[in-house]
């Protein structure tokens, strides 16, 4: 990873680059942001500049993950009861190769480990010791990156005290957390602390106008979405045949929740939607839900005059965007986004999918009716 391929973040790229050339670099450091911010990759290429310094002809290697010296550790499920990153470290240099801006839920999708708790357990800390113990293949530094540090057990995270305490000659250890709140203060107090901010509008937007052919509309759109997130962003300018798909779902549902009111029997409509997105796979319904509650929020926006912030509206097939915005405010918004959020929460769960799009079906009817 070079730096220049990193989105943003050129502060903080400067004062990693600086640390390096003033021989300032913490042998533990903790790289704390949300994946889509840039946390791995500012550290593949930090990790690549340190052993570059060492040996130039060493880039080449960490551009692949091959490098002898760099060493990876993220959370897995246990194999035959061993728990080791040994198996899956394949899988997790594809993922990464093929976007270093990966989330966790990116990881449990790769490894179809939807249903099993990824963890660093105790046997991985075994693992290290092992490795570390023996001498750098290149004489030079041997490093270490843990991917989603927080996701570390009590067990793994004691053992690992010990190494971070104690470590072997000429290591670096670059630890990634979205959230420090469930790291051991231990090892929070022996690391050197780095935080990752969200990415700006601007760089975001000037790495969508590189990579994708998106309208104005459209960049507009996904940047406001982005929120700074680099993975989200790339998500949502690949998603537009998606979104065209949930546009249509949902001007289904809304039309059949008016008539349900006055005509009981569209009630048969919307068990009939219902399952046909039961029928969708499991992210994608999720990714439904996420588009459910972002279109009552900015109908929301749009009944009390805040017009300027309603980024998106559905104007298509007749749909009266204005009209549908009028009964949307703080006496529904709040029930109606609750139950969104329930029925993510159990669709997580492996929920009877039908029951569950039915239910939610019915009550968003009741909901939007409400004055």
């Amino acid at each position: 990873m070079n730096w220049e391929q990193i989105t943003g973040q050129e502060k903080l790229k400067n004062l990693l680059k600086n640390s390096i050339t003033e021989n300032r670099v913490g042998h533990a450091q903790l790289f704390v942001g949300k994946a889509g911010y840039g946390t791995l990759p500012l550290a593949l290429a930090f990790a690549k500049e340190v052993l570059r310094a060492e040996n130039e002809f060493s880039s080449s290697k960490v551009e692949t993950l091959n490098h002898l010296d760099l060493h990876f550790t993220f959370p897995v499920f246990k194999v035959k009861d061993k728990a080791t990153s040994q198996p899956f470290q394949t899988d997790f240099r594809d993922m990464v190769l093929a976007n270093p801006y990966a989330n966790s839920d990116d990881w449990t999708k790769l490894l179809s480990s939807e249903n099993k708790q990824l963890t660093i357990y105790a046997d991985e800390m075994d693992e290290l010791n092992k490795k570390f113990s023996l001498k750098s293949f290149e004489g030079g530094s041997k490093i270490l990156i843990m991917w989603q540090a927080e996701k570390m057990n009590i067990s793994a995270a004691n053992k690992f005290l010990k190494f971070l305490e104690e470590p072997p000659k000429d290591t670096l250890i670059l630890l990634l957390a979205e959230s420090a709140d469930t790291i051991l203060p231990t090892i929070l107090s022996r690391t050197q602390l780095v935080e990752v901010p969200r990415i700006t509008d601007e760089a975001i937007e000037k790495s969508l106008r590189q990579k994708f052919s998106l309208t104005e509309e459209k960049l507009k759109e996904t940047v406001f979405q982005a929120q700074g997130n680099w993975n989200l962003a790339q998500k949502t300018a690949l998603a537009e045949n998606s979104e065209s798909e949930f546009e249509q779902l949902f001007i289904q549902w809304v039309r059949d929740a008016f008539q349900v009111k006055k005509k009981p029997e569209f009630l048969k409509n919307i068990v009939l939607w219902g399952r046909n997105i039961a029928s969708l796979n499991r992210e994608k319904q999720k990714s439904f839900l996420e588009y459910c509650a972002e279109m009552f929020r900015l109908a929301l926006l749009q009944n009390y005059g805040n017009t300027g912030l309603v980024y998106k509206k559905i104007e298509t097939g007749g749909f009266k965007w204005e009209s549908f915005s009028n009964y949307i405010s703080g006496a529904n918004i709040e029930a109606i986004l609750e139950e969104i959020s329930e029925a993510d929460y159990h669709l997580e769960r492996n929920a009877h999918a039908k029951i569950l799009w039915t239910d939610l079906g019915i009550k968003l009817s009741r909901y939007i009716h409400k004055k």
